[in-house]
């Protein structure tokens, strides 16, 4: 039994939507309560497929996890296994985030290699090299991650690439550390941002959240806490896109603003009306877009710039825009293949490489597509509203993993959609 989405075109989303906790945040959060004995708490968590695939990785440990809607709860024992290896990694490419804990925590971890989307190679190198400049060895054995070491220490550590996973794992087991550690070229993400302030919520010393430097004084032992998740600015993002795509008028709630600053900045050019809104009790945006979208072009990088995560959207709006983009992948090698799918649809897009270039036409065609990730999924949805006819969304299990209550919400804003099963095979 499959389950696929049928997408009826010529919607006009309107109305408003309420974004929950960051999924590349909570997965890390759930990670980082390995490093305390007891029992932490963590709300505002989105109901998303991958949160129980986590819980499952942290049971494999010997921890107990307990889900109640937007609350989990997970008690940490006082003895701990190091082997992560469970049917669960390998749907999950954040499961490697317990790495870092692990080795912090038991100065040993056999963590199985980590699966996920299907959008290029995510290798551990930098995630193994920090680890060994912290005192571990660290070597690739039988389809698992081993790291062991007599105790950790401070060190100096620059990566290469500033990235999110990398950062999170060291991190993590510096905390733990003798001494003091420098990551230099970290990543700046709001989520680890998020992960920095439950660390310190938890007795850790960290100096430098948000900055390309972090330094972390070891401490001798962490307790655990409460700790609330972040909007997901990629969840929010995708509202956004779905109000410019669909010539819309969409209210997004629950996410800070200033996490989608050039994301705003680019969607202004395009033709939106943006308003912004950000106190203790409301956070969010309004993005109205009366006329076709105009032609922007797009450049992915590691944050503050255009997040990877938003590349298929831009897609989406690029093809339906008044000229032409042109956008560029600097992350993820294997992302564009989700172009593959919108030519389906009718859009006039290229690749080359690392860049695409894509005409705008006035309309896509629906068409049977297939999703090769979480956000492809999504932009293959957008793209459907905007096309004629019923665009039949395959593989939508990618989507469920990472948007909560998606067919409902689209469907509260004007959208048609429908979830069907089907014993129909791809062929």
């Amino acid at each position: 039994m499959t389950e696929h989405f049928d997408v009826y075109g010529g919607a006009r989303l309107t109305g408003e939507v309420a974004v929950v906790g960051a999924k590349n945040s909570v997965l890390k959060l759930m990670a980082a309560a390995l490093l305390a004995e007891g029992t932490t708490t963590i709300t505002n968590c989105p109901t998303i497929l991958d949160v129980p695939l986590m819980a499952d990785v942290l049971r494999s440990v010997g921890c107990e996890v307990a889900i109640d809607g937007d609350l989990v709860t997970i008690t940490t024992p006082a003895e701990l296994s190091h082997h992560a290896d469970t049917s669960a990694m390998g749907k999950l490419r954040a499961s490697v985030c317990v790495l870092g804990p692990l080795v912090g925590r038991l100065k040993r971890a056999v963590v199985a290699l980590p699966g996920g989307d299907a959008i290029g190679s995510r290798p551990l190198d930098m995630h193994q090299n920090g680890l060994r400049k912290l005192g571990a060895t660290s070597e690739i054995a039988h389809g698992c991650v081993v790291a062991e070491a007599d105790g950790l220490h401070g060190a100096q550590i620059w990566l290469d690439f500033p990235s999110v996973g990398a950062t999170e794992n060291i991190l993590m087991a510096a905390v733990l550390a003798k001494g003091t550690t420098v990551i230099d070229n970290a990543a700046r993400e709001p989520e680890i941002i998020d992960l920095c302030r439950m660390l310190q919520q938890m007795g850790a010393h960290i100096e430098g959240a948000g900055t390309s430097t972090l330094t972390v004084h070891g401490v001798d032992e962490l307790r655990p806490t409460t700790h609330r998740v972040i909007g997901d600015r990629i969840v929010g993002a995708t509202w956004a896109f779905a109000a410019a795509t669909t010539r819309g008028d969409i209210t997004v709630r629950g996410v800070d603003p200033h996490h989608l600053d050039l994301v705003l900045e680019k969607l202004r050019l395009a033709g939106a009306e943006i308003t912004t809104f950000n106190d203790s009790e409301d956070q969010g945006f309004r993005i109205v877009q009366h006329d076709r979208p105009i032609a922007v072009d797009f450049v992915t990088l590691p944050y503050p710039g255009f997040a990877t995560d938003l590349q298929p959207f831009a897609v989406a709006l690029s093809a339906i825009s008044d000229g032409t983009s042109m956008i560029t992948e600097n992350v993820y090698e294997a992302r564009f293949r989700f172009i593959d799918e919108m030519v389906r649809l009718g859009a006039d897009a290229r690749t080359d490489g690392h860049h695409a270039v894509v005409r705008g036409v006035e309309k896509l065609s629906s068409a049977p597509v297939w999703a090769s990730d979480i956000r492809a999924g999504a932009g293959l949805v957008l793209a459907g509203l905007c096309a004629e006819g019923i665009t039949e969304v395959w593989d939508v299990f990618h989507i469920d993993r990472g948007y909560p209550y998606f067919v409902e919400n689209l469907n509260r804003l004007g959208g048609h959609i429908e979830r069907v099963s089907s014993v129909t095979e791809r062929g």
